[in-house]
């Protein structure tokens, strides 16, 4: 399978902002697993901590919102500089920066990692931009929840959807933040992407590595997010 896997950046970092080693070394060993298995990996990894840290920062200091994307995608970068790391020699050496790049890289039959790309785009709207660029079959967003609520999971009764159309996704998310920093669950931007171009997509909850495995073994876990034909 070609895919594009998504990891949040939430889920590199602990509460204070230190780095999760032994959580990127196991995404790296199970990403190793699955690159063993055939399959063909994208992976776009988010800023996390250290990205809203840096931006609260720069917004303090009067930076504009594009001076503050640009930090986010730079420290997006730096987390996929990380996982590179811990992959070794199947990873493309080079943090992959344009959607260009991305075409040639793919051919070489490496995992390619990137972080963002340009100001007004999230990294949930660079993976679904990569998945459609490079005709994944699947987009894998690994984030801190266990899949799309109908409402704050957090709230008393809130539902998680085991599959949920693209047009219910919309109605579910809508109103989360564009500012650097504030994108949310999945943005408006990732949405278009994957409904213009049908990719199917899992949500799923990435603070367990193993969860990765475990989707590539189309076990029921997370949200599915499907498309009316």
């Amino acid at each position: 399978m070609r895919a594009v896997l998504k990891i949040g950046g939430s889920l590199l970092y602990d509460k204070d902002g230190n780095i999760l080693v032994e959580k990127v070394r196991n995404y790296a060993v199970a990403i190793k697993s699955l690159v063993k298995d055939g399959h063909s990996l994208v992976v776009v990894v988010g800023g996390g901590i250290p990205a809203r840290v840096f931006i609260s920062a720069a917004r303090d200091l009067g930076a504009s919102e594009a001076q503050c994307d640009w930090l986010g995608i730079k420290l997006a970068r730096n987390n996929a500089e990380l996982l590179c790391a811990g992959l070794g020699d199947i990873a493309y050496p080079k943090i992959v920066e344009t959607l260009d790049e991305l075409e040639v890289a793919v051919k070489l039959g490496k995992v390619v990692l990137m972080g963002g790309l340009i100001p007004g785009q999230s990294t949930n709207a660079v993976a679904a931009l990569a998945a459609e660029t490079v005709n994944a079959e699947t987009l894998f967003n690994a984030t801190n929840v266990d899949g799309v609520y109908d409402r704050d999971p957090k709230e008393s009764g809130a539902k998680r959807f085991d599959t949920i159309t693209i047009v219910e996704l919309k109605k579910v998310l809508s109103g989360g933040g564009t500012k650097a920093g504030e994108y949310k669950l999945f943005d408006s931007v990732a949405i278009r992407v994957v409904e213009r171009s049908k990719i199917p997509t899992v949500i799923f909850d990435g603070r367990n590595p193993d969860n990765l495995t475990r989707i590539f073994l189309s076990e029921n876990i997370g949200t599915r997010i499907v498309h009316n034909d």
